[in-house]
């Protein structure tokens, strides 16, 4: 599985065009759903999940990101509001810059536009296949369908390299499954050697 290039700028060039560096504390919203995109961001250290909840108010988890990833990207060529919330899942830093800025940086540097053209054609394309994926009626396939659209973000492409940072409940939520079946179909996954289950935490 090919790992989605999720943007990386050089901070220096960054920097250079005015980028601001902001620290957020674990479980602050770096934006909120239905704001509208004011900044690109990247970031630094830390870890972000992108999630909403539902009118039950039940948590539903897009994404984890970390160090050296940007999220909101798409965000920043409409003039529409977010879809999701971004909330700092440790405590974050993040380089930012307005969006205006950046659609400067962007006609300076054409060698980055084409890259991030490239970025978001691939998290169309992954997320597309999770789609498919859940509409499956296999359990095992709707499982692995979702961990393969997570694992495509990470650097490491490696069998058992992408540590599983959501809870089997919120697997459950994503697939639309019992968490019972989940927790038994992930017991299945092991024992055919398509995940890892160590100290409770699922290696995929």
């Amino acid at each position: 599985m090919k790992t989605v290039s999720c943007m990386n700028i050089d901070e220096t060039v960054l920097y250079s065009f005015g980028a601001e560096r902001k620290q957020y504390k674990k479980g602050e919203l770096i934006y909120r759903e239905n704001d509208y995109a004011l900044y690109y961001f990247q970031i630094t250290e830390g870890k972000v999940k992108l999630n909403n909840y539902n009118d039950e108010g039940k948590e539903f988890i897009h994404n984890i990101l970390g160090k050296n990833q940007s999220f909101g990207d798409s965000l920043v060529f409409l003039n529409e509001q977010y879809p999701m919330n971004a909330v700092a899942l440790t405590p974050v830093e993040v380089i930012r810059l307005p969006k205006n800025v950046f659609m400067e940086l962007l006609k300076t540097h054409p060698e980055i536009c084409l890259e991030m053209n490239k970025c978001l054609a691939q998290k169309l394309y992954y997320k597309s296949l999770m789609i498919h994926n859940l509409a499956s009626q296999s359990p095992v396939t709707r499982i692995k369908g979702l961990l393969d659209y997570l694992k495509s973000y990470h650097t490491e492409d490696t069998p058992y390299s992408y540590l599983v940072e959501i809870t089997r409940q919120q697997l459950a939520n994503l697939t639309g499954l019992r968490v019972e079946t989940v927790i038994r179909f992930l017991k299945k996954m092991e024992n055919e050697g398509i995940l890892k289950i160590e100290n409770k935490k699922i290696l995929y």
